[in-house]
C-alpha cells in the first residue's frame, strides 16, 4: 500500500510540480546539483522579518523523484519559521537514510512520510534530498550545494 501510495505521490508531483517557477523578491536563494545524476535545481524562498517562510518555488531539471521531492518540500515548508523548516530538514535527511521510522518515531513530516522506502535505493537518496540540501543552503546563505 505504502509503494503504491508513494509512486501515486511521486507521479503527481512529477507531472504538476507545485511552486515551480522563478521567484520574484526572494530573499534566500540557492542552486544545487546532482552530478551523479545531473538534477541541476534553484530553490527560491522568501521570508518575512520576523522569520516566517512566505513563500518556496524551484526551477530546474531532474528526475521524477528529485522534482517531486521539491515540489513537496515547497508546499512543507510555505508558512512555516526558518527553524522550523531546518527541523523538516533534518527530519526529512534521516528519513530518506532510513534513520527514522516515521510509524514509531515522532516526527513532523505528515505527507512527506511517502519516501519513508527510499532509502533501499541509495542511488535515489541524493535524488530525494537534493531540494531539500538546496533549500537549506538558501536559508544558510550558500549559494551552491552539491549532493558530493
Amino acid at each position: 500500500m505504502r509503494d503504491e501510495l508513494y509512486q501515486q505521490t511521486i507521479l503527481e508531483h512529477n507531472r504538476n510540480p507545485r511552486n515551480f517557477k522563478k521567484l520574484e523578491g526572494a530573499t534566500h536563494v540557492a542552486e544545487g546539483y546532482n552530478p551523479l545524476c545531473g538534477d541541476h535545481l534553484w530553490v527560491y524562498v522568501k521570508v518575512d522579518p520576523k522569520g516566517i517562510i512566505e513563500e518556496a518555488a524551484f526551477e530546474g531539471s531532474g528526475c521524477a523523484i528529485s522534482k517531486a521531492s521539491a515540489s513537496m518540500m515547497t508546499v512543507s515548508i510555505k508558512g512555516k519559521s526558518v527553524e522550523e523548516a531546518n527541523i523538516l530538514f533534518e527530519e526529512f535527511h534521516q528519513l530518506v537514510k532510513g534513520d527514522l521510522k516515521p510509524d514509531t518515531q515522532p516526527n513532523h513530516l505528515d505527507k512527506l512520510t511517502v519516501f519513508s522506502g527510499i532509502w533501499q535505493y541509495p542511488a535515489r537518496v541524493k535524488c530525494a534530498s537534493l531540494g531539500w540540501h538546496t533549500m537549506h543552503g538558501a536559508l544558510e546563505k550558500t549559494k551552491t550545494v552539491s549532493t558530493e
